[in-house]
């Protein structure tokens, strides 16, 4: 890298890296969603945060009422979009817990690995961090709340930790847990509170911190 250029790391998730207001389709703004305080914790470095979030999307499944939502289909067309690129930070799994799914924590795992295989073909292990999602709350699955997930989803979602964390180690990437720093907010059981988000932008500013990017 030439001295003086810019990094840019890559932010690929769902709706919390997108932003969602908890009980809401709003967006947190900028200075409140944890990519945009990641990028004010690095603006004097040279790194540009890359936010890559959108609501529903799932490791490698198609969702038949929203489309664009299969993440391994879309990230190539991202990853070319954004060339060229330092580093990624990878948190998807949430919505592949969703009932319609049927899926295990292990096929979970299978689709983030094809993720992470993607994103290996440009840029080098080493600045890749995977992170687990945040917990689904025990009643996410309720009317008023999300009822496309039920108590079986909660418990799938609660494996996704140690299925990533070993994935990460046999991919040789960094891997960092939301689960261990954040809660979701009681108002939908799914989406990370104004706090969450400061918790989660430090957290990922400390881990990264660690790595040869920054």
């Amino acid at each position: 890298m030439e001295a003086g250029q810019m990094r840019k790391i890559l932010c690929y998730g769902d709706s919390n890296t997108w932003g969602l207001i908890p009980g809401t389709k709003e967006r947190y703004p900028w200075g409140v969603r944890w990519t945009s305080l990641l990028q004010e914790k690095l603006k004097t470095r040279d790194i540009r945060i890359l936010g890559e979030g959108l609501c529903g999307r799932t490791t490698v499944y198609e969702d038949a009422c929203r489309e664009n939502r299969n993440g391994l289909k879309t990230l190539p067309l991202v990853l070319e979009y954004h060339a060229p690129l330092d580093a990624a930070i990878l948190m998807l799994g949430t919505n592949d817990c969703k009932t319609i799914y049927h899926a295990s924590a292990q096929v979970i795992g299978e689709g983030i690995s094809l993720c992470i295989d993607a994103l290996k073909q440009v840029i080098p292990a080493g600045n890749i961090l995977l992170i687990s999602p945040p917990l689904l709350g025990n009643d996410v699955w309720k009317s008023k709340k999300d009822p496309e997930f039920d108590a079986d989803s909660v418990r799938v979602c609660g494996q996704l930790k140690e299925v990533y964390r070993l994935i990460a180690k046999t991919q040789g990437i960094d891997f960092l847990s939301a689960s261990d720093i954040v809660e979701p907010s009681p108002v939908d059981d799914e989406h990370m509170t104004a706090d969450g988000h400061r918790k989660l932008a430090k957290a990922i500013f400390d881990k990264i911190d660690e790595m040869i990017i920054v």
